[in-house]
């Protein structure tokens, strides 16, 4: 479970940390986009009020963003009772915690703001991708993939 606490923790801590540099250092939050590497990465500035991608957002009313932080919080306590009950080896572990604290720092988010700051905007080759996301996002992501993907073999 230290695996999985510390794994958790560095995410959760590196997402909240870029929100506050980039939404309030940065003041994305009033500039709403900086170019950082032109034609590739950009800082856009997104509230998602749904779930990735935007979905859901907007269609519900003041009981989603509170439903979205149980069910999140929910998720969070399943993976926790799976790794508990499975002991999966260390590369499981490390997924679950990408899962947890990047779930952690999105209820954060809702909890705070009343929705997921979500700011990091790639594109390429000319395509104007409408899309952003945090770290919290990537790490729930490859998360996962990871527990859904890597082999389900204890440690032994």
């Amino acid at each position: 479970m230290k695996t999985v606490f510390w794994a958790s923790f560095w995410v959760f801590l590196a997402d909240q940390l870029t929100k506050f540099l980039v939404v309030h250092v940065m003041d994305l939050g009033h500039r709403m986009e900086i170019v950082v590497i032109d034609g590739f990465l950009r800082f856009r500035m997104a509230w998602n009020e749904g779930i990735n991608f935007g979905l859901f957002s907007g269609v519900g009313n003041a009981n989603t963003r509170w439903i979205l932080i149980a069910l999140a919080l929910v998720i969070c306590a399943g993976v926790l009772w799976w790794v508990r009950r499975e002991t999966p080896r260390r590369a499981g572990l490390i997924a679950a915690g990408l899962v947890v604290g990047g779930a952690l720092g999105n209820v954060v988010d809702r909890v705070l703001y009343g929705a997921v700051a979500d700011f990091a905007n790639v594109t390429c080759c000319g395509i104007d991708n409408p899309y952003a996301f945090n770290i919290a996002d990537v790490a729930i992501f490859l998360g996962a993939a990871a527990l859904v993907f890597l082999p389900a073999e204890k440690e032994a």
